[in-house]
């Protein structure tokens, strides 16, 4: 039997001139994705890219997951691909289908006849091999209109398909076509989930994350790591900047108001961030801040952490409730690991009384007592880069 899988271009359709490069580079991202598992074909057709084995050496099960995690394909086929007569189509659906049908209550048969040399249209396909197949499984029902299980039948330029019920696939942009950006990466539910959320853009990723030794352990430091690594799984290979910033925290704990702790922190975060990012070209921040959630994503504390930065900072979750964001940490595999008990520097020295409405003047007047330029430059000499990815070669 040959199989083959179908994947359904989303919004990439909607590009104008362009449009060729968004395909182009997600073939480019499917043939890098599915090699490790064998030897495939990857083209387009007709807003569908195939991926055809060349082999029987091949691993379709892996391949097809790791398809499902590509960003720009909005479903997915697996099929089985026959010749374009009716007598071949009937066979591979009895073939490729038959157990699955035949355990169902009702099915119906939905066709599209893209190949317009065929001599019967969609309709009279549907209902000639939905006939021989109510004929095969008399105990199955035909319900046209609320079937228990569809069969499809694609009539395209190369061959005709058969498959059951297409699955959703990631959605979103190809990887690649959207710039870059650094994610400020904790371990807690919110930030893998912005890194996803802006990664479904198309943006490729950089994670920079804030290590407090000895107040955070170094199982905090693995556990960031291994978020890092499920991101890349959907998001491609990246690097860890993994930032020593004790002595920051020591130095704002000794010298500013408790009140301000936590804003101080932040900022000290953006620009570190900003120069870690322009370091790999990124042109953008990306946080797993979310309105009002705690203290200091009120939004004059945001305006007042965002203000020594100039490049743009992007919130993916910013109008998001906590049931939202958990449900994406779940789907994507980051929740288990993200609930581990090792705590980040978020938690070092965290005031009894945060300032919720702080102003710019403030702020810039706590922390005035601090050498802020001399801070920065020692933790980008105390940083650590980490390079992860999802499979091991």
């Amino acid at each position: 039997m040959k199989e083959i899988f179908l994947l359904k271009l989303g919004e990439i359709v909607l590009k104008g001139q362009n449009r060729r490069a968004f395909e182009a580079c997600l073939k480019g991202n499917i043939r890098k994705r599915v090699r490790r598992f064998g030897e495939f074909d990857v083209y387009l057709k007709q807003s569908t890219i195939y991926v055809e084995p060349k082999n029987d050496d091949c691993d379709l099960d892996e391949a097809w997951e790791a398809c499902g995690t590509v960003f720009g394909i909005a479903s997915m086929c697996r099929c089985h691909a026959c010749e374009k007569t009716l007598d071949a189509i009937f066979d591979g659906v009895v073939e490729y289908l038959g157990d699955e049908l035949s355990m169902r209550r009702s099915f119906k048969v939905e066709s599209k006849r893209a190949d317009k040399q065929f001599p019967l249209n969609s309709i009279q396909l549907s209902q000639e091999i939905g006939g021989r197949l109510a004929e095969a499984y008399p105990h199955v029902a035909v319900d046209v209109h609320n079937p228990d299980y569809t069969v499809h039948v694609e009539v395209r330029d190369y061959a005709a398909y058969v498959h059951g019920p297409a699955q959703p696939g990631a959605g979103g942009l190809p990887t690649g076509m959207g710039g870059r950006a650094a994610v400020l990466l904790s371990g807690g539910i919110d930030s893998p989930v912005a890194g996803y959320m802006i990664g479904k853009r198309g943006v490729e990723l950089e994670c920079v994350h804030f290590f407090s030794y000895p107040y955070t352990s170094e199982r905090a430091k693995e556990k960031v790591l291994e978020l890092a690594r499920l991101m890349t799984k959907y998001c491609g290979r990246m690097t860890v900047d993994v930032v020593g910033f004790t002595k920051i925290q020591e130095a704002i704990r000794e010298h500013c108001p408790e009140e301000y702790f936590t804003l101080i922190m932040r900022r000290f975060m953006m620009r570190i961030a900003q120069r870690i990012a322009a370091d790999h070209g990124c042109r953008a921040l990306v946080t797993g801040e979310n309105l009002g959630q705690v203290a200091s994503q009120t939004m004059e504390a945001m305006a007042v952490t965002g203000a020594v930065v100039d490049m743009p900072i992007f919130h993916p979750l910013i109008g998001m409730d906590k049931e939202e964001i958990v449900t994406i940490a779940r789907k994507i595999g980051t929740l288990e690991t993200s609930i581990l008990p090792y705590e980040d520097c978020c938690t070092v020295f965290t005031p009894r009384h945060p300032k919720t409405k702080p102003t710019l003047k403030q702020v810039e007047e706590a922390e005035a007592a601090l050498d802020v330029e001399a801070l920065v430059e020692e933790a980008l000499a105390n940083t650590e880069k980490i390079a992860v990815k999802y499979y091991e070669d």
